[in-house]
């Protein structure tokens, strides 16, 4: 019976150092699981974060387009009204060397007859 004592002594040693093992290897995997669960917490929230600039950046954008459209309605009406006022000032400033020149004409033709 000692013989099986002491097979049964070793035995139970070796369970035990094997158990004690199994406990070591469970609080590190307990460890890393909440430095993990930190981390996606923390990466959660950074992402809720972003999320809301996102949304705010997009906002953003959209009334910045409407205000870009807008501006380039009034860019593009004020550059053909001014091509208008151009075309105008041309035909003015034709009109008015046209009557220059025959105010001349007559001016020279009155000097001629005297």
């Amino acid at each position: 019976m000692t013989k099986q004592g002491a097979v049964l002594q070793g035995c139970n040693n070796e369970l035990v150092k094997y158990m004690e093992d199994l406990c070591i290897q469970k609080k590190e995997v307990d460890q890393q699981i909440g430095k993990l669960v930190e981390d996606k917490t923390k990466i959660q929230y950074e992402i809720e974060v972003l999320t809301k600039q996102l949304e705010n950046v997009c906002e953003s954008l959209i009334w910045k387009n409407t205000i870009q459209k807008k501006l380039d309605n009034v860019l593009a009406e004020a550059v053909f009204t001014y091509d208008k006022i151009l075309d105008s000032s041309r035909i003015l400033l034709n009109v008015l060397k046209k009557e220059i020149e025959n105010l001349d004409k007559n001016d020279s033709i009155e000097k001629a007859i005297q």
